[in-house]
């Protein structure tokens, strides 16, 4: 399994393709303009099935519509989020650079779905408190495991609750599910470097004690 980190759009949000060895990938949270993803997969011959969104605020979804065409299983976010795809005012978007809607989610996610691209799997956490339908994705394949924590957690922080739709109760409780992974896990942010559980267990001010 490899990842490809992008920073995109005025959020310098993280755009991530994650990919198998058989070169099936996912994207996660095109958040803007989409060039330099559609090249790189193009260029390393990978063959994209889904598009996952971690939430739906604007800045993770505005470039969904670019690439929708070249993912052969569509779009996917949790079931919570997804009428935000749709609607610029509940993605916040309408109050950013440009207001953006898309069309509606091809499947809608719940805790605890798992999706699979062969060798490679995608587990879905739930992680309400950024958004309602803010979710981690714990993604292996064979003995390699990385968790992409969306606008849930981030190095040396976490997501913002004070948006419409934030709860700072739940997002404590959110990073509850977390504790039990590994300290060498690899997180993968929607914004900023990467990090580790292990460092995050740490250094983190916001980690559940």
């Amino acid at each position: 399994m490899k990842v490809k980190r992008f920073a995109v759009g005025a959020y310098w949000t993280n755009c991530y393709v994650v990919y198998s060895d058989a070169k099936d990938a996912i994207v996660v949270d095109p958040g803007g303009p989409m060039d330099n993803v559609r090249d790189f997969l193009s260029d390393n011959g990978l063959n994209l099935k889904w598009i996952v969104v971690t939430h739906g605020h604007g800045d993770h979804i505005f470039g969904v519509q670019e690439i929708r065409g070249l993912a052969s299983e569509g779009v996917a976010i949790h079931r919570d989020d997804a009428p935000c795809l749709t609607d610029s005012r509940k993605n916040l978007s309408f109050s950013m650079v440009s207001p953006v809607s898309v069309n509606a989610a091809d499947r809608v996610l719940s805790d605890g779905d798992v999706i699979e691209l062969g060798s490679m799997s995608v587990k879905v956490i739930h992680t309400p408190g950024h958004t309602p339908g803010c979710c981690c994705l714990y993604i292996t394949e064979g003995d390699q495991a990385i968790l992409i924590s969306g606008d849930t957690l981030f190095a040396r922080s976490v997501g913002r609750t004070d948006l419409p739709g934030g709860d700072e109760g739940e997002l404590y409780r959110s990073l509850g599910k977390l504790v039990t992974l590994p300290d060498s896990l690899a997180v993968y942010p929607g914004h900023g470097p990467d990090t580790t559980i292990g460092e995050e267990r740490r250094l983190n001010p916001f980690w559940p004690r």
